[in-house]
């Protein structure tokens, strides 16, 4: 959340200053101090100030992607925010950032099917989170073409054309290896995939049939 968002968000709530750093346990210099840009949220603070403004978690801060986290914990983390095809699991308490979740599901060697066709869903719903941050890690992961491949399919499938610069960004650093979201694939797996793959996970050299027309919960 930039300055400018922080303090329409504020004054949404009818709050003044005093009144939001009383909510939020700090002092109105302290608060006052945050709207100019003097200082930077901690982790807790972003979180009261989600709770208390009702924003959207991409104001949480973001951390490097967790490695090897189980199916159980990426499922109950996705459903902590939002996504409908968990409504079913019971939710993380604390909520993080998106692109820090998208971050550490696309790092995953072996990602679970059911978590693979939440992540196009994802970007639809947090269009709005950190590309500025999420693209160069992504890169440097080597993961360009997995996050390529969820914006492309949430683009088509959630019509929404904001998500062609970060696409466009993703496919100038475009690898020519294949990939898929799950690496442990058997031959006839493997071969199944490469005949009945998308156009889109064609487009991104991935191993995937997953399409914008049959993605759930996007439209």
């Amino acid at each position: 959340m930039n300055l400018e968002q922080l303090k329409q968000a504020r004054l949404r709530r009818g709050y003044t200053q005093q009144q939001a750093a009383t909510r939020l346990g700090v002092t109105q210099a302290y608060f006052s101090m945050l709207e100019r840009g003097g200082r930077k949220p901690s982790p807790e603070l972003a979180r009261k100030l989600m709770r208390e403004y009702e924003v959207s978690p991409t104001v949480l801060p973001v951390s490097d992607a967790p490695l090897n986290v189980t199916p159980d914990f990426l499922a109950r983390e996705l459903a902590s925010l939002g996504y409908p095809g968990f409504a079913h699991l019971h939710r993380t308490t604390r909520k993080v950032n998106p692109a820090e979740f998208l971050l550490t599901a696309l790092a995953q060697s072996n990602l679970e099917a059911r978590v693979a066709e939440g992540l196009p869903w994802l970007v639809y719903r947090y269009p709005d989170m950190d590309f500025d941050w999420l693209v160069p890690q992504a890169r440097v992961k080597n993961l360009q073409n997995r996050l390529g491949f969820a914006v492309t399919l949430a683009r088509l499938a959630g019509r929404n054309d904001d998500l062609q610069k970060p696409e466009h960004e993703l496919a100038d650093s475009k690898l020519a290896k294949e990939d898929s979201f799950c690496r442990e694939l058997s031959g006839p797996e493997r071969r199944w995939l490469q005949e009945h793959r998308s156009e889109q996970a064609q487009q991104w050299n991935l191993l995937s049939d997953l399409r914008p027309e049959t993605l759930r919960y996007v439209a």
